[in-house]
């Protein structure tokens, strides 16, 4: 026979699991632009499609945008929002853009297991495009992050 307080521990322990926090992080956001599937599919390129929309990976050091260090912003390749400035770009030797800065407004921070443990993933906060990763092993004489970003999910205008 069960006793009352063991009903008590296991009420109070399933009550707990629903908490006010899990509410909100189920809700769904709500982006400035929307489009359907087929609309992005139209859009963007196979190889964007996939990073942008599928959360996927480029191969390092395949995109022409991780050795450009001249003047310029960086804007999301599915909705142009300016995400990065070109004087936040740094060589972190990943094969992939990197930054330790961005546009803070344009950017939204998600966590994502796919690879079994939680990373910070960095999305485009205007249309939630996926652009990459946040770590924290950036130049520590700034912000000691580095946005490891897609260089498929990125374009590219010079100041000029």
């Amino acid at each position: 026979m069960i006793s009352r307080i063991t009903l008590c521990l296991l009420a109070i322990s399933l009550w707990s699991c629903n908490s006010k926090a899990q509410n909100d992080s189920q809700k769904a956001t709500v982006y400035e632009v929307v489009k359907t599937e087929a609309e992005w599919k139209a859009q963007l390129s196979e190889l964007e499609y996939y990073v942008l929309r599928q959360a996927g990976t480029e191969r390092a050091f395949t995109s022409p945008l991780d050795k450009i260090y001249e003047p310029g912003t960086y804007h999301c390749k599915a909705c142009a929002v300016v995400l990065y400035e070109s004087e936040h770009k740094f060589d972190s030797g990943s094969g992939w853009p990197s930054f330790d800065q961005g546009v803070d407004e344009n950017l939204e921070l998600d966590v994502d297991h796919k690879v079994g443990y939680a990373r910070t993933e960095l999305k485009c906060a205007n249309c939630g495009s996926h652009l990459g990763h946040r770590f924290d092993d950036g130049p520590q004489n700034t912000t000691g992050k580095r946005h490891c970003i897609n260089g498929a999910a990125l374009s590219f205008k010079p100041k000029n």
